[in-house]
């Protein structure tokens, strides 16, 4: 492959992630937390497959098919802070919450942009607006998804440099979000989909090339192990704990389910059906797995891999977001079809913005 040809898909993929993670976060609005699926399937039918209005009284009531939930409109916010600054000023992405968004909020759920305000959002909103507690204090120990929803931006944008997007998306996360384990497996999720965009494939091998660049010190993953999680040698010295997760735990998760995704022993039919084995609510060890799963398992067809998280039910927003993501960067957004791009509401300018950050790289 040429050079100009490399970096031409590249940037196809990296736009590819972030119009996946927008079209995803638009399918589900419409059957967003149905965790009775006799219910989704009476309001929607058997199979969900393209945008839906919310039903009267439900999540996000009142939107139409191809509007944003406040993932989205969250995501679009860091994305245009990351264009505009030229990358991660943590500063001006504060300032926006700041002064664009908090004011369209009033702390209790079922309000604001999107239909829905999520539960870290209200409490940051809580102790920034409510309390006039500094960022870097407004954090709190929600246990779900909703950093991982925004820091895809900044995972594209710093695809090229690991150790860079590890720390712009541990920062970033921690300013509503303090649980260890949440941070660590959000630094996780946006170092594999970092490595989806530099071309690396979702597969077997993924976590051995994770783990290299946690040996080479790009990743601040703590592990006592050496090569292939063998045993250290005797004698040998322990990496240093300081400013690290504790274990590397959540970056070898990936490869297991890119496994069981192509392992014929292993069949789950349909595929939606993942939203059961790995759990439909909104914590992140239920929602990670079945995003890597699926998109996995649908690693050229972005079509199907996220309509089966769509269907899904439960928090399927999420998981149809972050599976949106990472079967964007796999098939690149020459590879979406183009239904889904003309379906959602202001993609002309979200395509124009995430071309613009894949330009960046």
């Amino acid at each position: 492959m040429s050079e100009p040809q490399s970096v031409e898909r590249l940037r196809d993929r990296a736009a590819g992630a972030l119009m996946g993670a927008f079209i995803g976060d638009a399918l589900a609005l419409g059957p967003h937390w149905y965790y009775n699926l006799d219910e989704l399937h009476a309001n929607y039918g058997d199979w969900i497959s393209g945008y839906t209005d919310p039903k009267p009284g439900r999540y996000h009531a009142g939107l139409k098919a191809g509007d944003p939930s406040q993932a989205g409109v969250l995501l679009e916010l860091t994305l245009r802070s990351l264009v505009e600054r030229g990358g991660y000023d943590e500063a001006d992405f504060c300032a926006r919450l700041d002064g664009d968004f908090f004011p369209q909020i009033d702390g209790t759920p079922m309000a604001g942009p999107g239909g829905y305000t999520s539960q870290s959002i209200r409490e940051a909103f809580r102790k920034r607006v409510g309390e006039g507690l500094p960022w870097g204090q407004c954090a709190g120990n929600a246990d779900t998804t909703e950093a991982a929803e925004r820091i895809l931006a900044i995972a594209v944008r710093y695809a090229l440099d690991p150790a860079a997007l590890a720390a712009a998306v541990t920062r970033n996360a921690a300013l509503t979000q303090t649980d260890g384990t949440v941070l660590a497996m959000t630094v996780a999720f946006g170092a594999v989909l970092g490595m989806l965009v530099e071309g690396h494939a979702l597969d077997g091998d993924i976590s051995d090339k994770l783990m290299a660049r946690v040996k080479s010190g790009e990743l601040p993953f703590h592990s006592v192990t050496s090569g292939k999680l063998q045993a250290p040698r005797p004698g040998e010295a322990e990496a240093p704990t300081l400013g690290r997760f504790p274990s590397p735990d959540a970056l070898l998760g990936p490869s297991n389910m890119a496994r069981a995704a192509r392992d014929p022993d292993i069949r789950i039919e349909p595929a939606w059906k993942v939203s059961l084995v790995y759990g439909m609510p909104c914590a992140v060890y239920h929602q990670f797995p079945a995003a890597y799963y699926l998109a996995a398992r649908f690693s050229g067809d972005f079509e199907s891999a996220v309509l089966h998280a769509v269907n899904g039910g439960g928090q399927n927003l999420a998981r149809a977001m972050l599976t949106g993501a990472l079967a964007g960067a796999q098939t690149g957004l020459s590879g979406i079809p183009r239904r889904f791009i003309d379906g959602l509401a202001g993609s002309d300018e979200l395509v124009a913005l995430a071309q613009r950050l894949a330009t960046a790289l």
